[in-house]
């Protein structure tokens, strides 16, 4: 069997009706679901179901819609028996890769996130913040703008570092058009990004103490397969170290492009993507357009990845 890792998508990759398929059909989503609004006190299965989408927008109300799909789509494909070499997740999604390797229990996740949108909405008003991505621009060039407008205007940070070619940088609402308008010159492409916060900057460090006090309140265990975290693009195992890169997370920036990176140095063959859309598996594929990727999100995905996986065995 090819050595695989299991990755899981975080905001961005919501849809209204995420999901729905895979609950009417397999009893094991319905009850993922189900324990989801159990968890929160609050019918978050109707919000994901059926929208409405601005609603399902809001971060605290996203992270913990992604994270049940992504469960609730994994507790099918589980059955199946494929065992991941390593578990991985895009921000939010690591919450994800979290409970499949048993480090947290699901409806404790589902509350953190809840709360962890809840804070990340909170941490910088409205307008004084924003995000854009950044094409066609190399790394060390925008580290070194960024850092220059940082002395100049304020903080400006690499956020999402996803894939060559693919950065995205987040910080102090002037800092951030400063830091676009000199890539900008520099011939990269600028796309401003819709989003409510300077998510993975400095200015999210009010959310990441908060997060810090619910964490200590739950249970973390020993992860069973090894995660790689976003703060490191390293594996973590031991629950103290995992209650620390959540921790970190919030204002650090996500080295995605390095984590898969590791993975691939690693000898992972192939890749499944579980939850809603095919954000990473296009990331991935930017990274090493070679490697097999894979994306469950309805029956029919599920049964066409679980029959290629079977016949390559």
């Amino acid at each position: 069997m090819k050595k695989m890792a299991f990755v899981f998508p975080g905001q961005g990759a919501q849809t209204v009706g995420m999901g729905k398929e895979m609950a009417d059909q397999f009893g094991e989503a319905r009850s993922v679901f189900a324990e989801a609004d159990e968890a929160l006190g609050f019918k978050l299965s109707d919000l994901i179901f059926s929208g409405p989408e601005d609603k399902l927008r809001l971060t605290y109300y996203t992270q913990p819609a992604l994270l049940t799909t992504s469960i609730a789509i994994y507790r099918v494909f589980a059955k199946e028996g494929f065992v991941p070499a390593f578990l991985a997740g895009h921000s939010l999604g690591e919450y994800s890769a979290l409970v499949v390797a048993g480090a947290m229990d699901f409806s404790d996740a589902v509350r953190i996130v809840h709360a962890r949108g809840k804070f990340m909405d909170e941490a910088v008003p409205a307008g004084v913040g924003s995000m854009s991505a950044v094409m066609g621009a190399e790394r060390n060039l925008i580290e070194e703008i960024c850092r220059q407008v940082t002395a100049e205007v304020g903080p400006v940070e690499l956020a999402n570092i996803n894939c060559p070619g693919q950065i995205v940088i987040s910080g102090k609402a002037e800092a951030v058009e400063e830091a676009g308008n000199r890539l900008s010159a520099n011939g990269a492409k600028i796309v401003r990004l819709s989003v409510s916060g300077p998510f993975h900057s400095s200015l999210m460090q009010p959310a990441a103490e908060k997060l810090q006090q619910v964490l200590e309140e739950v249970e973390i265990r020993d992860a069973a397969v090894p995660v790689v975290a976003n703060v490191s693009a390293r594996p973590v195992v031991k629950a103290a170290e995992i209650r620390e890169v959540l921790y970190q997370q919030v204002s650090a920036s996500v080295l995605w492009e390095d984590s898969v990176r590791f993975m691939l140095d690693e000898g992972v063959e192939a890749f499944v993507e579980i939850g809603s859309g095919k954000v990473l598996s296009g990331l991935i594929k930017k990274v090493n357009r070679r490697i097999p990727t894979f994306n469950i999100q309805d029956p029919a995905s599920l049964e066409s990845v679980v029959s290629q996986l079977k016949e390559e065995g």
